[in-house]
């Protein structure tokens, strides 16, 4: 994290609780060498893992299982200029224990799209940072400096 950013570092269980509070994150990957972005439907595990649940022959977990990758979430309020932003990064795997799965497909997150073979992706929680901003106000309470106003642009015709 930058220091003088203007944001407030949070710290492992910040992360945590707020994680919980959102339904839906991005998982970041790669994909054909390049960078790869998903919005996926997500839960936490008990031990801070993500849980993703998706299809078994779905693209995405060709590409991520047993890569490493880092899965973003957020809220923002535009309006009051606060909001926060976690990330966690690690490694991505199938849940492959038959009972495991069975608990899963009663408690873990539900799938926006349901497949006929859902399958539910770990994210470990390696390395997790967070990131907050309070009201357009640096966190040793500070104003930030405000938005210009927004400028209307018309187009003219011939």
């Amino acid at each position: 994290m930058y220091g003088d950013d203007g944001f407030r570092e949070l710290d492992r269980q910040e992360c945590a609780r707020l994680l919980v509070q959102v339904p839906v994150g991005r998982i970041v990957y790669t994909r054909q060498a390049l960078p790869a972005v998903l919005p996926v439907h997500f839960c936490l595990d008990r031990d801070g893992a993500i849980l993703v649940r998706t299809s078994a022959s779905s693209q995405l977990v060709s590409a991520i299982e047993g890569a490493v990758v880092a899965f973003e979430a957020d809220e923002v309020d535009a309006a009051a200029h606060s909001g926060w932003s976690v990330v966690v990064t690690g490694p991505a795997t199938l849940v492959t224990d038959p009972a495991e799965h069975a608990q899963l497909l009663r408690t873990g997150p539900r799938s926006w799209a349901p497949a006929p073979q859902d399958v539910f992706v770990r994210i470990d929680p390696e390395l997790v940072t967070g990131r907050e901003l309070f009201g357009g106000r640096a966190p040793d309470g500070v104003h930030l400096p405000p938005e210009p106003p927004s400028v209307e642009v018309t187009a003219k015709g011939p």
